[in-house]
């Protein structure tokens, strides 16, 4: 029984984890948020579980590695921010540790605690083989140039401070600017691009820095026409408001939905590097500076025939944008919607009903996806010519955030 005893508490010894993870130590800010770009390498029918952050560690016997003391517990990495994907034998992870947890951390600290604390990954077996917990510490600093350069707030506006416009036809729209909140200091370097009417509106991940991808995914994000570049030296102050496009390059020669996208590219950071070798993942160095844990908001500007008019984006009132009430759209065209987003919202319903209001079709769009592209076959499944459409848009709690009035739609013939 001794030996048995001996066996697992050397399994249960961070050397003999199979599973290892660069950067395994990283400084963290103390007074704010820190995003990391993580590899884990020498994973074997292993999948990820969860993600801990706590102020101390203990032998995770039977199980492989070091867990969490459950006493020390600060915090749960939230689903909506787990930015984390697998390949082969590797994990990306991009850990972002809200200002809560580095608080919790700093107030141990003052109370005689270790000053420094950690985050682990568990890791559960696929074929009925013990848990593995990683750990990678985390040591409390500021936010300046020792902290891997990370973007924590990103809020494009257009000069009017809204991030939503309304603009007849060949108007000219006002300047734009970003004001970005960030930890650390680095090259900030990429383009300002437009996604024209008609055109495939961008997924969650084309708009999330190249940083936060995985290096497979790299540079395969869809592009868009490009309005103007930028590489900027952001120094160790946190703050900094970076010029957008000049306002003459912004095109309103089309009706419909317009979205101006921040794409950041990524820059080397030595404090945020990832080494797969060193996580025994390949070879080759990772760079991540710029990562950030969240997708790079749009500006959306909507051009057509009515008066200007300033939209808040935190008004809380869903409004629709096209099609126009009782417009008319060729049968033989695809048919795209578009609304502006609910400050609140975390899905959006978009309704279709026939004459007699029964549902034809309905389609569920994740916040941040404002623009939908009916498929083809819609016209073909629905015998009425005429069609009532709105957009509801539901919270995390599946409660009512938003609701649009009800628009008719006029199916017509290209001839018309």
């Amino acid at each position: 029984m001794r030996k048995i005893i001996l066996l697992l508490a050397l399994l249960a010894a961070p050397g003999f984890a199979q599973i290892k993870v660069d950067p395994n130590g990283v400084n963290v800010n103390v007074n704010g948020a820190t995003t990391v770009f993580l590899t884990f390498g020498g994973l074997v029918n292993q999948v990820p579980v969860e993600a801990i952050w706590c102020g101390a560690l203990m032998p995770a016997a039977p199980d492989i590695g070091m867990k969490p003391d459950p006493t020390t517990i600060f915090g749960r990495l939230p689903l909506r921010y787990d930015l984390s994907s697998t390949r082969n034998n590797a994990f990306t992870d991009i850990m972002s540790i809200p200002p809560s947890v580095a608080r919790r951390a700093y107030q141990a600290a003052l109370e005689g605690a270790d000053s420094r604390f950690y985050y682990v990954r568990r890791f559960a077996s696929t074929i009925g083989g013990p848990d593995e917990y990683v750990a990678v510490t985390c040591r409390l600093a500021g936010g300046g140039a020792r902290v891997p350069f990370a973007l924590l707030d990103v809020k494009p506006v257009f000069q009017t401070g809204a991030n939503v416009l309304s603009v007849k036809q060949d108007e000219k729209l006002p300047p734009l600017s970003a004001e970005i909140i960030y930890n650390g200091t680095g090259i900030l370097k990429g383009r300002w691009e437009v996604v024209r009417p008609g055109e495939e509106p961008p997924t969650a991940e084309d708009l999330l820095t190249e940083a936060t991808l995985p290096v497979e995914a790299r540079g395969l994000q869809q592009r868009y026409t490009e309005l103007s570049r930028f590489n900027v030296f952001l120094p160790p102050t946190g703050k900094f408001t970076l010029a957008g496009s000049e306002a003459a390059r912004l095109p309103s020669d089309v009706e419909g939905l317009y979205m101006v996208l921040l794409r950041i590219e990524v820059s080397d950071d030595k404090e945020g590097n990832s080494n797969f070798a060193n996580a025994g993942a390949g070879q080759g160095i990772v760079h991540s500076g710029a990562v950030a844990g969240f997708p790079m908001p749009p500006l959306r500007y909507f051009v057509g025939s009515v008066a200007t008019r300033v939209v808040p984006a935190s008004s809380g009132e869903l409004l629709l944008l096209a099609p126009a009430d009782s417009a008319g759209v060729v049968s033989t065209q695809p048919t795209t919607f578009s609304w502006l987003e609910v400050q609140q919202a975390a899905v959006y319903q978009l309704e279709i009903q026939d004459a007699q209001q029964q549902t034809v079709f309905s389609a569920m769009l994740q916040a941040g996806v404002n623009t939908y592209r009916a498929p083809a076959w819609l016209k073909d499944k629905i015998s009425s010519r005429a069609l009532l459409w709105r957009v509801k848009a539901v919270d995390l709690d599946g409660n009512t955030a938003g609701e649009s009035n009800w628009r008719i739609l006029n199916f017509v013939d290209s001839s018309q």
